[in-house]
């Protein structure tokens, strides 16, 4: 099981990770752009399928555990930690 720190842009031109966002805390945040607008749970569900796309696992592998409302977003996502670690840093470095 993967928990990931999210920042989702919902609205922007194209859905894509854009890298990691340090908070006032010092820990970090995944960056996500979404195309979807924030309504009616659309970028929630953009942000499921972008990472599900990315790290190869099934959307409902995928749950939003914290901040459906918000742009600060904690996710878990099941699977093998290490691999979902792999492939999240290979599809940022590319």
């Amino acid at each position: 099981m993967l928990n990931l720190r999210l920042h989702v842009s919902p609205g922007a031109s194209r859905s894509q990770l854009t890298g990691w966002r340090t908070e006032p805390d010092g820990s970090q945040r995944l960056r996500i752009r979404v195309a979807a607008p924030p309504e009616k749970g659309k970028a929630n569900m953009a942000v499921v399928r972008l990472l599900a796309d990315t790290l190869g696992v099934a959307p409902r592998d995928i749950e939003v555990v914290r901040g459906a409302t918000s742009r600060a977003k904690d996710v878990q996502i099941a699977g093998n930690e290490a691999d979902l670690r792999h492939r999240l840093l290979q599809a940022l470095t590319t």
